[in-house]
C-alpha cells in the first residue's frame, strides 16, 4: 500500500492538474484572445505584480495560522475568479480579478513547497532515507501530473475553438511579420487573428470555471492537514506580528538566496515568452489562434513526461547536471527563434520550440522548487515566498516589455538572463557540495502523539513509578 505521504502527494497534484488545467489554458490565449489594446497581456502583468506584493508579505502569515491545507483550499478560490472575470472580459473585469488572483498566487504555491517539503522529509525520516532525495522525487510526481494541465487546458481550447467558422487563410503579407523577422508588435491587429465566435468563447470559460471549483473540492475533501498542530502552535503563542509579516524579507540577508535570485527570475522569463511571444509571434501569426492550444499541448505533454524522469534521475546525476543541460537547450532554442522565419507549410517545426522547451522547463521547474527545500529547510514558508516573489518579477518585467520591444531584443534579454544565471548557480551548488545543509529531525514534523511512540520505541528497560 501507497504511503500517507504518497497519497497526499497525489492529492495536491491532482487539486493543482484541475485548477491550472483552467489559468493555464487562460494565460496561452491573453495575447491573442485579448489582444484589445493589449489587454490580456497587461491582466497577466498585473497578475505578477500582485503576486509579488503577495509574496513580501502573505503566505508566512496565512501557512502559519491557516495551515497549508487551508492555504491552498483559499487561494484556488482566487484563481477561479480569474476565469469568472474572463467570462466578460474588460478593464473592469480582468484587472480586479487579476489582483484578487496574483493575492492569492504566492501563498498557493508557497504552501504547495511547504507541504510536499514537509511530507519528503517526514517520509524520509521513516524510511532511513536522504531527505533531499525523496523531496526531488516528490516535486516529480507532482510536476509530472502538474504539467499535464497544459494539455487538458489547451485541448478544451483546440477542440472548442476548432469549431469556429470563420477561420481565414493567413496572407503572405502577414506570414513576412512573424517571428523575430519583423519587430512583431502588429501581429494581432491583422483579420486572420480575429477573436472566435463569443459563444465558444463562453463555452470554453465556463468549461474553466467547473474544472477549477472541482480543484477546490478535491483538496478540501480528500487533502490531509499535514501541518495543523503547527498551525495551532503558532496562532496559540504570542510571536509579534510584524515577525511572521516580515520573514520574506528577512531572509533576504541570507547570501544563497540573493545568489539564487538570477536563477529564479529566469524561470519567470522562460516561461512568459513561451506562453506570450511564442503562442503570438509564431503560431497565432502564421497558423491562426486555433493551433495555440495544440502547439501548447505538445508543450504540456513533454514538461509532464520529463518531470517525472528527471525527478528520479536527479539522485543519480545531481542537481547541476540536469541544470546545465536545460540551459543548453535553451541556449540552442534562442539562437534558432532567432533565424526562423515560421510558415505553415513547416508545421512539425511549430511542436518541436515547445517539445524542446518542455524539457528544459521541466527541470527549471522542479529542480529549482526542490532546491530551495533543501537549501532552507527551517525558513520554507519565507523560502518559497521568496521564490515566487522573484519568479513573478520575471514574469512582470517580460509581460511588461512585451507591447514596446521588438521580438528579436526580448530573445536578447532572454538570453543575457540564461548567461547570468549559468554564472550565478554553480557558486551557490558549489558552496552546498562543501558545506551541506543539515536537514530538518523528524520531530519537527510529527504530532505529540506521534513523537510520544517514537520516543517510546527507543526505551529499551522502563520501571513504573
Amino acid at each position: 500500500m501507497i504511503s500517507r505521504n504518497f497519497k497526499n502527494v497525489l492529492v495536491v497534484s491532482i487539486g493543482f492538474l484541475s485548477l491550472f488545467t483552467a489559468y493555464g489554458g487562460l494565460q496561452s490565449l491573453q495575447s491573442s484572445l485579448n489582444a484589445e489594446e493589449g489587454m490580456g497581456v497587461a491582466s497577466l502583468s498585473v497578475i505578477y505584480a500582485s503576486i509579488i506584493i503577495s509574496s513580501m508579505f502573505l503566505p508566512p502569515i496565512m501557512i502559519k495560522n491557516l495551515g497549508c491545507k487551508w492555504t491552498i483550499v483559499v487561494c484556488m478560490a482566487c484563481y477561479v475568479s480569474y476565469s469568472i472575470g474572463n467570462f466578460f472580459p474588460g478593464w473592469y473585469t480582468l484587472i480586479p480579478t487579476s489582483v484578487i488572483l496574483g493575492l492569492g498566487g504566492s501563498p498557493l504555491w508557497s504552501a504547495k513547497c511547504t507541504y510536499l517539503t514537509i511530507a519528503g522529509n517526514t517520509q524520509a525520516a521513516r524510511e532511513g532515507k536522504k531527505g533531499s532525495d525523496v523531496i526531488n522525487h516528490y516535486f516529480g510526481i507532482f510536476f509530472f501530473i502538474f504539467q499535464s494541465s497544459a494539455v487538458w487546458g489547451n485541448l478544451m481550447s483546440s477542440l472548442i475553438f476548432g469549431q469556429d467558422t470563420k477561420i481565414a487563410e493567413i496572407p503572405d503579407e502577414q506570414l513576412q511579420t512573424c517571428g523575430a523577422a519583423d519587430c512583431g508588435l502588429n501581429v494581432t491587429s491583422n483579420s486572420t487573428s480575429t477573436r472566435p465566435e463569443q459563444q465558444l468563447v463562453w463555452t470554453l470559460v465556463g468549461s474553466y470555471i467547473g474544472v477549477g471549483l472541482l480543484a477546490i473540492l478535491i483538496v478540501a475533501i480528500f487533502l490531509d492537514n499535514i501541518d495543523r498542530e503547527q498551525a495551532s502552535q503558532f496562532r496559540g503563542n504570542r510571536e509579534p506580528f510584524c515577525h511572521t509579516f516580515l520573514a520574506t524579507f528577512r531572509l533576504l540577508k541570507n547570501w544563497k538566496l540573493l545568489t539564487l535570485i538570477p536563477l529564479t527570475m529566469y524561470s519567470g522569463f522562460e516561461q512568459s515568452f513561451l506562453s506570450g511571444e511564442y503562442t503570438k509571434n509564431y503560431v497565432t501569426c502564421a497558423l491562426g489562434i486555433h493551433f495555440v492550444g495544440f502547439v501548447m499541448m505538445c508543450f504540456g505533454a513533454t514538461n509532464s513526461v520529463c518531470s517525472f524522469l528527471f525527478g528520479r534521475l536527479a539522485r543519480y546525476t545531481g542537481r547541476a547536471a540536469l541544470f546545465f543541460f536545460a540551459a543548453l537547450t535553451n541556449f540552442a532554442c534562442i539562437i534558432a527563434l532567432l533565424f526562423w522565419r515560421p510558415h505553415p507549410d513547416q508545421l512539425p517545426v511549430f511542436f518541436v520550440f515547445p517539445a524542446l522547451w518542455g524539457m528544459a522547463d521541466a527541470i527549471w521547474q522542479t529542480q529549482t522548487n526542490a532546491l530551495y527545500g533543501v537549501l532552507f529547510p527551517r525558513h520554507k514558508e519565507a523560502a518559497f515566498a521568496n521564490y515566487r516573489m522573484w519568479e513573478s518579477l520575471g514574469f512582470v518585467i517580460a509581460f511588461a516589455y512585451s507591447t514596446f520591444l521588438c521580438l528579436e531584443y526580448k530573445l536578447y534579454i532572454l538570453l543575457a538572463v540564461l548567461v547570468l544565471t549559468v554564472i550565478t548557480y554553480p557558486i551557490v551548488e558549489y558552496n552546498e557540495y562543501k558545506n551541506p545543509t543539515p536537514p530538518v529531525e523528524e520531530g519537527t514534523y510529527l504530532s505529540h502523539k506521534e513523537a510520544i511512540q517514537a520516543d517510546d520505541n527507543k526505551i529499551i528497560n522502563q520501571t513504573q513509578m
